[in-house]
């Protein structure tokens, strides 16, 4: 496997296009992207579009029809919400098999005010429990996290509360963020109940989106690059959950993270107190908790103590391990399948000091990772150095 670098990215604002097709949001990221990294898109070889909600419509083609059509092959990729991240994979895979010098990796979405719907057990009602034992919606599947966590550890709401007051306070620097409003920890804690512990502002919006990039092999880097500083691709992981005998009425949201964490670090040959920052999959606060402990951030047991910034190990822009600097899916948005490439866009700006990020600027950052889980099954982790 040949090494393989991000030469250009590109993304649009998340929030809300309802005059704008699925296709016209995907290419203007794409040719964002194009520019970004100093090429063409007739010097694109291969192409991976993420998208969930119109799968069936084959988006890749379509974004291809908005800003050139070459002929070469298309993958359109649904995963979940590791949509995006996986159709980057692919990119990555086609780059570094040797098969192409150039590929393209977009996640569009276009959901509007759609809610994160989706249920356990699939369609057969002989396996589902919505409506019998709690529910299978993606609010009340994170909100049972969160309640087992407190179980477990003594995690009190105020922890869950105040990832999003930390979120909400990271979008303000970020200009692609759907909502960039600061919110108190009483604003939080007293806020519409949606799912216990989460309330409304632990919850992640729903939107519109589009995020880009373009990736090369190392001899393509040398002739494009132009001197600029490019990261690589370190590892790229994506699992599924294993076979276990167990109650599937309570969605497991930690082992696919853990699989792919301990295997991209292994891959990437570093170390969670190697990372300098992380994107991680925060569809809700209780996620983005859980999370600290399924990627290695800190121990099990000490995500409330990670937040409360006990020590200077913590998840706020200016600590050791700053975790969603660009707001996250609490401020972001999280127009599914936008979403991995956009966490990745934001860690290759870190990495690069690029001006898309510079008002939250994560110093000397030299190892990045992106994390984005689908329940049903699968999950991604890519790490980027330089």
């Amino acid at each position: 496997m040949r090494n393989v670098y991000v030469l250009g990215t590109g993304m649009i604002k998340f929030g809300r296009y309802p005059e704008k097709t699925v296709p016209e949001l995907g290419g203007e990221a794409a040719l964002i992207a194009l520019k970004d990294a100093g090429i063409a898109i007739k010097d694109v070889e291969m192409f991976a579009c993420g998208n969930l909600y119109q799968s069936n419509a084959m988006v890749g083609q379509r974004i291809l029809q908005q800003i050139g059509q070459t002929g070469i092959p298309v993958i359109n990729v649904s995963n979940a919400c590791a949509t995006g991240s996986t159709a980057f994979r692919e990119a990555y895979l086609a780059v570094a098999s040797g098969m192409y010098d150039t590929a393209m990796a977009v996640g569009v979405e276009q959901m509007g005010k759609q809610g994160l719907l989706g249920g356990a057990g699939g369609g057969d009602p002989a396996y589902s429990v919505e409506g019998k034992l709690g529910s299978g919606l993606m609010p009340a599947v994170f909100g049972q996290a969160g309640i087992e966590h407190m179980r477990k550890y003594g995690t009190k709401p105020e922890h869950f509360a105040k990832i999003s007051v930390k979120s909400h306070k990271h979008a303000t620097k970020n200009p692609f963020s759907q909502y960039r409003n600061e919110v108190s920890l009483e604003d939080v804690l007293n806020a519409r109940m949606v799912a216990y512990p989460n309330t409304l502002y632990m919850c992640c919006p729903t939107g519109d989106g589009a995020a880009a990039a373009i990736l090369v092999s190392e001899d393509k880097l040398k002739q494009l690059a132009g001197g600029r500083k490019r990261p690589k691709i370190a590892a790229s992981v994506l699992t599924s959950d294993p076979y276990t005998e167990r109650d599937l009425t309570f969605p497991d949201v930690s082992t696919l993270t853990r699989r792919a964490s301990k295997l991209a670090y292994e891959k990437a040959g570093v170390g969670p107190k190697d990372v300098n920052l992380t994107e991680l999959h925060d569809c809700f606060a209780t996620a983005e908790l859980v999370h600290y402990e399924n990627l290695g951030l800190c121990g099990d047991g000490e995500a409330g103590a990670f937040i409360d910034q006990k020590g200077g190990c913590h998840p706020d822009l200016g600590g050791f391990a700053p975790v969603n600097v660009s707001g996250g899916l609490l401020s972001k948005g999280h127009p599914l399948g936008a979403t991995g490439v956009a966490n990745i866009c934001e860690v290759v700006w870190h990495l690069t000091q690029d001006e898309r990020a510079k008002d939250r600027q994560v110093p000397n950052a030299k190892v990045g990772q992106a994390h984005v889980i689908g329940l049903g099954s699968a999950c991604t982790v890519h790490i980027l150095t330089v």
